[in-house]
This record gives structure tokens, sequence and C-alpha cells, in this order.
């Protein structure tokens, strides 16, 4: 294989950062550790998702902007040309989610759980790059400098359970933990990028999840997506390998996401369901804003949860709509004259009570 200048370079870097984070793993030094581990885990990711699409020849810079794509970006190429899949697209987002909580904020994780994310990083990295570039991870260092552990990895759905449970104790009454609590809630929230995209940790979904866990849910309610995280463990000693999984038929409930009351579900998700202000809605449908408005209250869309959820920043409320109050109010328009619905329900025209279409 004739490797590309630019793809040459990059896999350097990609090698460089994972042998620091291996060697970051292994320091002996606490202060810092699991930051630098993750901070050096990211980019080695990065640089080797860019090398490899750059040897497939894919452009990774913004036609807009002109600026390299970032982690997310070059994750979703990889999946669509370097038959990345489902499981390690899921593991690098979640190493780059652990990373920002760290990088931005601070974030704890068991020593078991990063053991097991290090271990898994480093299996998907040697299989990626062999894939790819035909080598080896053991091909360019030495193989007693991988990550190494005196405990066999643990199962992760018994690592999870006993985060959770950790959290609930660190949230007792009279504990004074709260902070190494949320903390904990952090890293369980950035591991739920295993099986979705687009995860962000706020401190809402913080909140909301301290909420839940003192009100007694359990966890199967409060991070149903990891419900689904499995992991295949092969090879023993230092040459073990971890591949992180999905379980099927896992007896998980997944809360809808358009019921904002759930505790499993997150300010993005809202976010991403409620999408419309007040004016898209209306133009969307073709009428015009205090058009729009009337048709609403005709049809009670902004008493329905389903179609409409308003957001709080600050001191400020904001109104947004899904795609539930669109598919409403298009099948009125067939059914209603709209002029009827306006001298009923017009801004300042008439207080006539709300009916159903």
């Amino acid at each position: 294989m004739k490797l590309r200048r630019e793809a040459a370079i990059l896999k350097k870097k990609a090698l460089a950062s994972i042998r620091r984070a291996a060697r970051s793993f292994n320091d002996l030094d606490e202060d810092g550790r699991t930051t630098s581990v993750l901070l050096h885990l990211q980019h080695s990711f990065e640089m080797l998702l860019k090398a490899a699409l750059i040897q497939r020849g894919i452009k990774v810079f913004d036609p807009g902007d002109g600026k390299s794509y970032g982690i997310g970006k070059c994750v979703n190429l990889a999946t669509e040309a370097l038959k990345l899949t489902i499981s390690e697209a899921g593991l690098i987002r979640t190493i780059d989610a652990m990373r920002d909580e760290e990088q931005h904020w601070f974030a704890e994780a068991e020593e078991a759980l990063l053991y097991a994310h290090v271990r898994g990083a480093v299996t998907t990295f040697d299989d990626v790059l062999y894939r790819i570039f035909s080598e080896r991870l053991a091909d360019h260092l030495p193989i007693r400098v991988l990550p190494i552990s005196t405990e066999p990895p643990v199962e992760i759905q018994l690592l999870i359970d006993r985060e959770y449970s950790q959290v609930k104790k660190l949230l007792a009454p009279g504990s004074r933990k709260r902070p190494d609590a949320r903390a904990r809630i952090r890293t369980l929230l950035a591991m739920e990028a295993h099986v979705s995209e687009g995860v962000l940790v706020s401190q809402k979904d913080v909140d909301r999840v301290e909420r839940a866990i003192k009100s007694g849910k359990p966890r199967t309610v409060v991070f149903p997506r990891l419900g689904v995280l499995g992991t295949d463990v092969g090879g023993s000693g230092i040459a073990v390998t971890v591949r992180f999984t999905k379980k099927e038929g896992t007896p998980v409930t997944f809360v809808p996401v358009d019921d904002p009351s759930a505790a499993a579900v997150r300010e993005v998700d809202l976010q991403r369901t409620y999408y419309m202000t007040a004016t898209e809605l209306a133009r969307k449908l073709g009428l015009s804003g205090p058009r729009g408005y009337a048709l609403r209250q005709r049809l009670n869309i902004d008493g329905d949860p389903k179609c409409r959820h308003d957001f709080k920043f600050s001191k400020s409320t904001f109104p947004a709509y899904s795609d539930n109050a669109y598919t409403k109010m298009k099948a009125a328009l067939g059914e209603l004259d709209m002029d009827d619905v306006w001298k009923a329900y017009g801004p300042g025209k008439s207080k006539a009570p709300i009916q159903k279409p």
C-alpha cells in the first residue's frame, strides 16, 4: 500500500497520542491521570480517522470555513466510508464525551469503568489500524506498554449498576458528597454516546438525573439507553481485548422523548423534538403568524404537551413546537375553513371556547 504523505503524518500523530494515553493510564501519579488519558485517547482517534479518510481519498475539510472536521464528523464519515461499526463509532463518541467533561469541567469514573473504556479503545484502535493500513498496534510499540490492570475486565452492566449504587450512596441525606455524585453522573451520561449520537452533557441533564435518583427511580428508568450496552472480552493478561456491543432483546423500556416529565429524557432530545418556533411552524403550513396562532388556539396545540414544550433559559421562556403540532394542524387545514377559524380565534377577536376538530 502506498501511503499518502498527509495520511502518514496523521497516522504518526495518532500512534504518538495512543502511546501517551497508555503511558498516562499506567502512571503512578493519580493527579490529572484520567484527564490525560482521555485527552490523548480522543486525539489518537481523531488523527487515526483523518489519516484513514485521507488515505481513501475523502476530504476532511469543511468547504464553508476551510477548517478540518471535528471528531464527530469524522466518525460519521468513517461509518459511511471505512466500515466503522456502530459499536466502534459509539465507543469513540463516548471517549470524546468523557474527554469533553474532563477537559471543560470534571467527572469521575470508577477505575474498572475507566479501564474497560481504555482497553476497549486500544482494541478498537488496533482493529481500525489493521482494517485500513494492514498494520497492528503491536508493530509500533512493545505490548508491555498497553494499559494494564491488576483486575480482569468486569461485565459492563455490573459496572454500571455498581456505579449507579455508588451515586445513590453519595446522594444520601447527610452524605455531603453531592459534587462527587454529580461527577459520576456526568460519566454515566457521557456513556450514553455508546448507543446515541449527539450526546451532550448539560447541567440540566445532571439535575434531572440527580432528582430521579433521589426520588428512588431505578437505573433502568433513569438510564434506559445503557441497558443495551454489553462487552465482549477475549484473550487474557496484557493481551486482553475488549469490544463494546449492543445486547439483543434486553428488557428495557424506553420512555417517549415527547414526555418531558420522564426521568430518561435529555434536554438535547427535547430540543430535537420541539425544534420549531411559532413563526417557523406557521410558515411551514403556509400561514401567516397571526393565522397560525388562530389555528393553534382552535386545536388547543399550546395545551398539548406532545405538541408544545417551553424551554427556560435564565428568566426567559421560549415555546417550541414538534412535528405532532405540524401534523395536527396540517390535517385540520383540509377540514376547517380558515376564515371561520380566524373570525373565532384570531388575536384579540374572540374568547371563543377551544374546540376539537
